[in-house]
């Protein structure tokens, strides 16, 4: 589990192909490898990897052929700068919202609006389905950040989130421009909602609601 609050802004050192279609890559943590070692879980661009190696700062990720298909991690090539986020201890403060590494899809960015101490970026989700998960001042993870909904158009698959200096210039955000991917984890708690919703459908299909103005005067409301 993660909040959504980079840690630091590392580069990937090395992409080793696997013969299973996967890929180890060999990231550098900077500060972040003191306090980490093999086993341990790490947020790169929001995806959530195990460290199957640790050598000085450096170290090595695998990853399975599902996560390259579904993230961004497949485009990435020595050089790359990537967000990087250690996994949430118990007792630790939750300053963005709960984040599971989970990689939901990818969205493109439309349009980047900068203004005096403030900037928006527009998305378009390239699996529109996924639009339903999103709502207007909810969270969202996107690399990893975790960023406030500013406006949703779901029959579009679009979106946008407001972004202040400390973002822009303490994470990879600031660089993407137009037509590049980033990462998208909607929020948990919509996830579950949703679900729940879908799944009482078809209990409900054909029946009329008795809560009305009529029922909550009756029951004292």
């Amino acid at each position: 589990m993660f909040t959504g609050l980079i840690q630091h802004v590392g580069a990937v050192r090395a992409v080793a192909p696997a013969p299973d279609g996967g890929a180890r890559l060999s990231v550098e943590l900077g500060p972040l490898a003191a306090e980490s070692k093999p086993g341990d879980s790490i947020a790169i661009d929001g995806c959530c990897l195990t460290i199957a190696e640790l050598a000085g700062s450096v170290a090595a990720f695998d990853a399975v052929p599902e996560t390259l298909r579904r993230t961004t991690l497949g485009t990435l090539r020595p050089g790359a700068r990537v967000n990087l986020e250690c996994a949430l201890r118990p007792g630790d403060r939750l300053g963005g919202h709960f984040v599971q590494g989970h990689v939901d899809a990818t969205a493109t960015v439309g349009a980047t609006i900068t203004g005096g101490r403030w900037a928006e970026w527009h998305f378009k989700l390239d699996d529109p389905k996924y639009a339903a998960q999103i709502v207007e001042k909810g969270s969202i993870a996107l690399d990893g950040i975790s960023l406030t909904v500013a406006g949703c158009d779901r029959a579009e698959g679009a979106f946008q989130v407001a972004l202040i200096p400390e973002t822009l210039a303490r994470t990879t955000i600031g660089s993407k421009r137009e037509g590049a991917k980033v990462n998208v984890e909607t929020d948990i708690l919509g996830k579950y909602v949703l679900a729940a919703l879908q799944a009482r459908a078809p209990e409900t299909q054909g029946k009329t609601s008795k809560l009305d103005e009529t029922w909550l005067r009756e029951h004292g409301y």
